[in-house]
């Protein structure tokens, strides 16, 4: 066996630990003590790197784990009958991934690393024998379900009722806000994504989010350079996004 398969082997038979996770408050449930978070640590079967490009699952396969991603950038996206790639949304250290297999048991879109990514895998059959122990855990993933509910909702009422300056705004606050919880800078970042996938995810033409780029650094609003964005005027971009930020 050629050694780098066997090094995949003994990464993939690595045992996670919550209770010793720099990440475990933001995809974990608060209240928890130590003997809890021992139990918790049952529910993480292993870790699995995911290079980039390479897909966690895809679109049909059996839903068997939810994932926790414990380092780099996913994006989740379905096709048309055409081919063409509908990005659904943007996932980062410390987020839940997989949910939208609990319904059919089966994934309805595909989760790709934006980078090389690891994830915790959590068997979707220990989580629910889990909660049905610990109340707060069940309200946590019902929590985190309802919080996707809620994104979905209002990137709906983002492609319908915005302009694609407000869109743009409205992301770049909403992804800033989210690094910003993981100890990240408040007006600094690294895009993962491509501005072609920002705009399949936001439903403008490439074009569009170029212009809207360029818009907001000839303004004065922003600093680009390729995929650095320096936000200077955070209270600009918020004038822009008149609504909720949290979406």
């Amino acid at each position: 066996m050629k050694p780098e398969v066997i090094q995949d082997i003994v990464l993939a038979s690595v045992k996670v630990a919550c209770s010793d996770c720099n990440l475990r408050e933001l995809c974990m449930p608060v209240g928890f003590n130590l003997e809890d978070m021992q139990k918790l640590d049952e529910v993480v079967a292993t870790r699995r790197r995911i290079a980039q490009g390479e897909m966690l699952f895809r679109s049909g396969e059996a839903f068997t784990s939810i994932y926790a991603v414990r380092t780099g950038f996913f994006k989740t996206c379905v096709s048309s009958e055409d081919g063409r790639e509908q990005v659904t949304g943007f996932q980062m250290a410390g987020e839940i991934i997989g949910l939208d297999g609990i319904v059919s048991d089966h994934h309805n879109c595909n989760a790709i690393a934006l980078e090389d990514a690891e994830v915790c895998v959590m068997p979707f059959s220990n989580v629910e024998e889990l909660s049905r122990e610990f109340p707060v855990l069940q309200r946590h993933v019902h929590k985190v379900m309802s919080r996707e509910i809620v994104r979905e909702n209002s990137v709906m009422m983002l492609l319908g009722n915005m302009r694609a300056e407000e869109r743009l705004a409205a992301f770049l606050l909403n992804l800033v806000q989210r690094l910003h919880a993981r100890g990240l800078s408040q007006s600094e970042l690294v895009l993962r994504m491509s501005r072609e996938e920002i705009g399949s995810y936001l439903g403008l033409k490439l074009e569009t989010v170029s212009r809207a780029f360029s818009k907001f650094g000839e303004e004065g609003i922003i600093e680009v350079k390729q995929r650095y964005v320096r936000i200077i005027e955070p209270e600009a971009l918020k004038k822009i996004f008149k609504a909720q930020l949290d979406y």
